[in-house]
């Protein structure tokens, strides 16, 4: 008999949890990183920008009480609780990013778009093998901030939100291993295989919450005794797609549409930064992104974002750095304790 995995909203709690105590003098901040493939560099670079301009080099992650992250962004979000800088992260993407996405020659381009036609276009081991280089087999539990990560579960069809056990009722993902959550919010459609994982199929967490501000945000009103007023949120992204419906989308068809996953990603990330805005106001929400261009890097363009990101990055530092300091890095976090144990 083949064994049939519960459907993940099966345990749902169907009365609200029970708040845990949070000190009415002491923020709740956020960090929230979007999905974007090697694009990530980007984010990564701002988080390196900001270490070394304000903080001497030492972990951003520090500063933060919780930490959310999609696909790409859920692999910085694991790293930087796993322990590494985000300089040192940084570093791993610019240096080695190639192993996971190796540049094409102009054959091989095609070739990659007739693939994708009909399957995904990169392995996953070569990914596989720098997560283990980052993680090795270290638990979702042994994580030292609180972390939810975004990814989609294909047998059922839902969405799946991994987190770490910092509510009593979180206790299932605290055993499973770092690489195999990257991996599963990171199994971007077309890019990369599902991931088959206890009966479950994973696929990339953009389908749904490319943006997991709302995600992290809902949680820590839910799990924490806080006032709106106490939250503060920093939402990195990975680059603006410009995407209009013109007259040729607005009756096309499949061709026309081939850039619509791009454009719900857009328009579901601007969806949470805005419902975050209503829930906190915009003085609470800080977003940093790269400008709209009508000729984005693509999410497997290794060689564009390697030269790029990082110096766009330093750009937005040099513009918002001093308002992130101020509301973001002046003091640390207090430290992170699991209600559970791996």
């Amino acid at each position: 008999m083949t064994y049939v995995p519960p459907r993940r909203s099966d345990g749902t709690a169907q009365t609200r949890r029970p708040q845990q105590p949070w000190p009415k003098d002491r923020p709740f901040r956020i960090l929230s990183i979007d999905g974007g493939g090697i694009c990530g560099i980007l984010p990564a670079s701002v988080l390196a920008e900001l270490e070394a301009r304000y903080l001497d080099g030492r972990s951003i992650a520090r500063h933060f009480d919780m930490i959310a992250g999609t696909s790409t962004g859920g692999i910085i979000a694991l790293a930087l609780a796993h322990g590494p800088t985000a300089r040192e992260i940084r570093d791993v993407y610019v240096e080695r990013g190639g192993n996971i996405f190796p540049p094409p020659s102009r054959i091989g381009k095609l070739v990659r778009l007739v693939r994708r036609g009909h399957r995904y276009v990169y392995e996953r081991k070569p990914l596989e093998d720098e997560l283990l280089r980052i993680f090795g087999e270290t638990t979702f539990g042994e994580a030292r901030s609180r972390l939810c990560i975004p990814a989609f579960e294909g047998f059922h069809g839902e969405p799946f939100l991994f987190k770490t056990p910092h509510h009593p009722a979180y206790r299932k993902d605290r055993f499973e291993r770092m690489v195999k959550v990257a991996l599963s919010s990171a199994a971007a459609p077309t890019y990369f295989e599902a991931l088959p994982n206890n009966g479950y199929v994973m696929v990339d967490g953009g389908l749904w919450s490319n943006n997991p501000t709302m995600n992290a945000l809902v949680d820590a009103l839910s799990c924490f005794d806080l006032a709106r007023s106490q939250v503060q949120v920093l939402s990195l992204g990975c680059g603006e797609t410009s995407f209009k419906v013109d007259a040729n989308k607005g009756s096309g068809g499949l061709l026309q549409w081939r850039g619509v996953i791009m454009a719900a990603m857009k328009a579901q990330s601007h969806n949470a930064i805005g419902q975050a805005c209503l829930l906190l106001g915009k003085e609470r929400v800080m977003r940093i992104d790269a400008p709209e261009s009508p000729n984005p890097i693509e999410m497997d363009d290794y060689l564009r974002a390697k030269a790029e990101l990082p110096l766009m990055a330093r750009s937005l530092v040099e513009g918002a750095g001093r308002e992130i300091r101020r509301d973001f890095l002046l003091d640390e976090a207090e430290p992170y304790v699991p209600c559970h144990t791996t």
